[in-house]
């Protein structure tokens, strides 16, 4: 990462946020003359403001420590010891993502404690699916203008999220950059890193036709399609604080920025235990028929039986409010199936109870295939 003006630090090992990090009271409107002296403030950038949210976060950075990283205060860069995490022969597996334009519905609400949630589940989800434990994230954060208790509401949620991941927040850059950005907007990106015994990668070399394909549930949109839920909110005329009309006793704002859910710590003892999971699939943007083959040897699709999926209410209300067709609530949301894994027939029966007793509600998505014209291919109708 290029380096930037100022670095307040805030660790979890060896942590540094660094950036224009914070803007204070702005002189910018103050007659210039041959003797003013310009400071970074008068620019938007006020060092000591940055240094003040660091200081308000540090408790959230160091409740991320876990094996391999210690959480203390420190410098440059952000240290992770791959023996004291136990690994042997790891491969490391890395993975970045963002939160897309869901942002604009927690800056426009004022809600900033759920979405560093979704950005932490962006990045972990992607790295369980080749079989990696997350080990250790860090964040990017710009704004135009630092509002340090939005900025520290955010990071909450992303120590929250490393929480539930099992894995330390390491590194962070908090940038503000007046001009970019307009007014409280800000933007976010996550960047996380996990490690697999070199054996033990998925997906496995031996997906074949026949296996049976396992789906868990989603906890709504996640964090993919956002642009299209906001433009039929708009076409709704609908406010964020409205009552959602899909979710009783909640408004519009707070249910669609319901969380991405976490699936590592119900999948990883499942991979540790070799419990007979050849693939998985985090089912993001391109719904079904984007990622599912991205497991799948070539030659090989699913079938998947749409019958089978308890859609949340939230995709019905989309699906009506916006006219949009079923192929296309595919393509664009997760539609209820946040993740899916791939077995042998022999173990699906095992696998549907040890995730019912981690307290999953998984379904029998379907069926791996031979590929037709189509990789994916669809039975039953999906409740909309």
């Amino acid at each position: 990462m290029p380096q930037a003006d100022v670095r307040p630090d805030f660790a979890a090992c060896l942590l540094c946020r660094a950036g224009e990090a914070s803007r204070g009271p702005s002189q910018a409107g103050r007659t210039m003359t041959d003797e003013t002296k310009l400071t970074y403030a008068d620019a938007g950038v006020d060092i000591d403001a940055g240094n003040a949210m660091v200081e308000a976060i540090k408790p959230l950075v160091r409740a991320t420590r876990r094996r391999g990283a210690d959480a203390e205060i420190g410098g440059f860069g952000g240290l992770f010891d791959l023996k004291a995490a136990g690994f042997i022969d790891p491969i490391l597996v890395a993975a970045n993502d963002g939160v897309g334009t869901k942002v604009r519905i927690a800056i426009e609400t004022g809600v900033h404690d759920t979405i560093g949630v979704d950005l932490v589940a962006m990045c972990v989800n992607d790295l369980i699916v080749q079989g990696a434990e997350p080990l250790f994230f860090l964040d990017y954060y710009a704004s135009g203008k630092l509002d340090g208790g939005a900025a520290a509401a955010v990071v909450k949620g992303i120590a929250n999220g490393c929480i539930e991941a099992g894995a330390a927040l390491i590194g962070g850059e908090t940038a503000e950059m007046p001009g970019l950005y307009a007014g409280a907007d800000y933007d976010l990106a996550g960047f996380a890193v996990g490690a697999v015994e070199r054996g033990a990668l998925l997906p496995r070399s031996d997906i074949a036709a026949g296996d049976i394909v396992l789906g868990l549930p989603s906890s709504g949109v996640h964090s993919n399609g956002f642009s299209l839920v906001r433009k039929i909110v708009a076409a709704r005329t609908l406010s964020w604080d409205a009552p959602a009309p899909f979710a009783p006793g909640q408004s519009l704002g707070a249910a669609l920025l319901t969380p991405t859910r976490i699936y590592v710590k119900t999948l990883l003892p499942l991979l540790r235990a070799e419990a007979g999971v050849k693939g998985l699939a985090h089912i993001t943007g391109g719904g079904f028929p984007d990622n599912l083959p991205r497991v799948l040897p070539q030659g090989l699709g699913v079938e998947v039986d749409l019958s089978a999926i308890a859609v949340p209410p939230v995709f019905a209300w989309l699906a009506e409010a916006g006219n949009v067709s079923a192929a296309e609530m595919l393509r664009t949301f997760n539609c209820g199936i946040g993740m899916a894994l791939i077995c042998a027939e022999r173990d699906a029966s095992a696998l549907l109870s040890s995730l019912r007793a981690a307290g999953e509600q998984p379904v029998t998505l379907g069926r791996v295939s031979l590929a037709g014209a189509e990789r994916v291919t669809y039975s039953g109708r999906l409740s909309l």
